[in-house]
């Protein structure tokens, strides 16, 4: 067992880092990779990027090795307890093995790799919330056109694809009255949002796009028609242009619906990334397979309506292969990781590095 991996997660997980507030875990990591011998420097949003030259390599042609280093809440206060080969968290929050664990895994191997390319390192912020940090990447840090993201869960799948993300803020405004006395001066807000979010088609629509409405708030008093409401949905779909329609067509269902009721609507739409895929034979997904067969994975690729940080880099031309950490139950108090996926995902990173370092 990498004892010195187990121990540096361990001791990461310990550090809050909840998305917006990793400034003090990105520092703690721009140490651990200076004293590998990197070149490291936070850009201007506060991501993280780092180099490090060839070793036992004639590869001039650098790769990327990219994780992000936010985690969901709950996540302060982590006590993470290894028992039977399982590290979990001691509390109410979660592990923050997503993607601690993934940035463990890349340092050891790092240290350990005997053969590697030049290699370049993009630690993001935030990007649980919206993939902040690595759409306000400085990306003339960044020369490789080719990477590897460690942020999938299991290690047997290698994501080639992501979704395009349509966020769709809706604000009604209806008119408040006193709800005993006289209601029918006023129009109820959140009535007029319950007939838009009731005539929205929600849920898994195929099997590439999805639907939801996640968050509403409306009102002030019990007794009181409300005359403001607000409501967050989003869809999803491996098809831009199906994302697209969709998208148009909950904005249109909405704006009808309120307005049928007689309450008035704003509608925000953000397409905060759009879908994205790389081929079966790119260079990058057979090098992963390569890899996880050295760890004994027989590893193969899938599409995800989930989002990730690749998504941005292979719009921004780099291709970029998502691979596993080997992480469970990500986002909830149960997260959980295996000791034994760990230093399967360890043996992976060091051939990555290998096979690209030796010409593949």
């Amino acid at each position: 067992m990498s004892e010195r991996m187990i121990a540096q997660f361990m001791e990461m997980v310990r550090i809050d880092s909840e998305s917006g507030n990793e400034a003090r875990f990105i520092d703690y990591l721009k140490g651990e990779f200076e004293q590998l011998g990197a070149e490291a420097q936070k850009d201007a949003y506060g991501n993280l990027v780092a180099r490090l030259p060839a070793k036992n390599s004639s590869v001039t042609e650098p790769i990327l090795l990219s994780c992000h280093a936010d985690t969901v809440r709950p996540g302060v206060g982590i006590e993470p307890v290894l028992d039977g080969g399982v590290i979990r968290s001691k509390g109410d929050t979660i592990l923050g093995a997503d993607d601690k664990a993934g940035i463990a895994e890349m340092l050891e191997a790092l240290r350990t790799a005997e053969v590697r390319p030049p290699v370049e390192i993009a630690i993001s912020r935030q990007e649980e919330v919206g993939l902040f940090g690595v759409k306000n990447l400085d990306y003339s840090l960044i020369s490789a056109k080719r990477g590897f993201l460690l942020d999938n869960d299991t290690l047997d799948t290698i994501v080639i694809g992501g979704p395009s993300y349509f966020a769709i803020d809706v604000k009604v405004g209806g008119r408040a009255a006193h709800a005993g006395m006289e209601p029918e001066k006023g129009i109820n807000a959140i009535q007029a949002a319950a007939r838009a979010v009731a005539a929205l088609r929600l849920g898994r629509l195929d099997h590439e796009t999805t639907a939801n409405v996640g968050v509403i708030n409306g009102g002030i008093i019990r007794n009181g028609v409300p005359d403001g409401c607000t409501f967050l949905a989003e869809c999803r779909s491996l098809n831009h242009d199906k994302g697209q329609r969709l998208a148009d067509e909950m904005v249109a269902t909405i704006r009808e619906e309120v307005e049928r009721f007689g309450a008035t609507v704003e509608i925000t739409v953000d397409n905060l990334c759009r879908a994205v895929s790389i081929p079966e034979d790119a260079a990058t997904v057979v090098i992963s397979k390569r890899a996880l067969a050295a760890a004994g994975v027989r590893a193969t690729t899938t599409f995800i309506t989930g989002f990730t940080d690749a998504s941005i880099y292979n719009n921004q031309g780099i291709e970029m292969a998502v691979v596993g950490i080997g992480a469970r139950e990500e986002h909830a108090t149960t997260e959980h990781i295996h000791v034994a996926d760990m230093e399967k995902a360890l043996v992976m990173v060091k051939e990555i590095l290998r096979l690209v370092g030796e010409g593949a």
